[in-house]
């Protein structure tokens, strides 16, 4: 078991609701929120509270399973995947990790120099990277206790962003705003978000303490601040008439406030999508240090904020969706349903078949408009699949494959 894992840095409930809050508070977040203006306030509101309703419930599925196993996400891949059928996911997840911190960085860098324009898009990036590296470089406790604080900052900024946004006069929307939106669209936005944390919340939660609660109080925490965000941002662009944030607190005359907004909101997400990309690539080679590993994340990250167009995030969420919803659903059915262990395996083929099948589904499935977006039905479908052909092979081969050990 990894040093993160270890007996003294377990962390308690509040602490793991306070880590998920932070990474909950984003740009990224509030940005997606502006995607649904044109559904208005009201139906805005809906479509971002049923879509993280059920990727809550994901998210909660996949943090219990790391809760109860004391396995860092890429490691309970292996209980489906086998040894070596589950690199293809670490790897995967390392290449997305690495990704998601070079765009919030960028996006990070790109509103604190609005704010403060004597610094450039490359030294502001690099003063948020060097913060993510040293939220990394801190044992898991002291970053914890460090993240707790920055959380009830963060809190108090937000409310004091939201009064900014929400005493605004309603205003009509620009044209170019005024496209069609479906609500089914609306609420595989909201699902999206959550959806992304799905390949690296074990990686936290594995430290709870208590396994149920400290999801719950994970999951939760995560729930509330990511609506907040969303709905923040659905304001933004519907009471404030932008969806820029950084011009909202620039014009309110939040000064220092919205500097610390910008920088610590990134860099409360950021380190767990850098230190998360540290955790899968110890997951391919056991050589690896994880915290090493964690801050060479963070430093191609920002190299890549700096040097690349990192900008345009949406297609980047929906790649993640359709590459992880078909592997949890499937972890899903085997660990709770199934109570099946492949991790002794170097590959479960039966498994990788079917996650390819969900894959392609997917895909396909970003056509459909279904009022409750298209990641749930294709993961009722998967998992649907999995149980099916799961039940049916325990039938044909009885003493097939090895009981999860407290799974009876």
């Amino acid at each position: 078991m990894s040093k993160l894992a270890d007996s003294s840095n377990r962390l308690s409930s509040p602490a793991l609701a306070l880590l998920w809050f932070g990474a909950a508070v984003s740009l990224a977040e509030i940005m997606t929120g502006t995607f649904l203006a044109p559904l208005g306030f009201e139906q805005g509101v809906k479509a971002i509270l049923l879509g993280h309703v059920i990727g809550g419930v994901l998210f909660w599925l996949a943090g219990y399973i790391g809760a109860k196993t004391g396995k860092p996400a890429m490691e309970t891949v292996k209980l489906s995947f086998g040894q070596r059928g589950s690199l293809i996911f670490s790897l995967a997840n390392v290449v997305q990790l690495v990704g998601w911190t070079a765009i919030m960085v960028a996006s990070g860098a790109a509103a604190a120099k609005y704010l403060v324009p004597q610094l450039g898009l490359a030294a502001w990036s690099l003063v948020i990277g060097a913060l993510i590296a040293l939220w990394i470089a801190l044992e898991l406790k002291n970053m914890s206790r460090l993240q707790s604080a920055m959380a009830v900052l963060l809190l108090l900024l937000t409310i004091a962003l939201s009064f900014v946004i929400f005493s605004a006069q309603a205003v009509a929307l620009p044209v170019e705003a005024a496209q069609t939106l479906s609500f089914g669209a609306a609420v595989e936005l909201s699902v999206a978000m959550p959806l992304s944390w799905l390949p690296l919340v074990s990686d936290y939660t594995r430290s709870a303490r208590r396994a149920g609660w400290g999801t719950t109080s994970a999951t939760l925490a995560y729930f509330v601040g990511s609506c907040w965000m969303f709905i923040i941002g659905l304001g933004a662009a519907l009471f404030a008439g932008s969806g820029d944030v950084a011009v909202i607190m620039a014009s309110a005359g939040l000064g220092v406030a919205a500097v610390l907004i910008v920088v610590f909101s990134t860099v409360t997400t950021t380190f767990l999508d850098a230190a998360s990309a540290g955790i899968s690539a110890a997951s391919i080679s056991p050589k690896l240090n994880e915290r090493h590993a964690g801050i060479t994340a963070v430093a191609l990250g920002t190299a890549l904020a700096i040097f690349a167009p990192v900008n345009n995030f949406m297609d980047f969420l929906f790649l993640i969706g359709s590459v992880f919803a078909p592997m949890i659903a499937i972890l899903c059915v085997d660990f709770f349903l199934l109570k099946q262990d492949a991790s002794q395996q170097s590959v479960n083929w039966r498994n990788l078949a079917l996650w390819l099948g969900g894959f392609a589904l997917y895909r396909y499935s970003m056509t459909w408009d279904f009022v409750l977006g298209n990641t749930l039905p294709v993961m009722l479908i998967v998992a649907t699949a999995t149980l099916a052909i799961g039940l049916l092979m325990r039938k044909l081969r009885p003493a097939g494959e090895v009981v999860l050990a407290g799974q009876d």
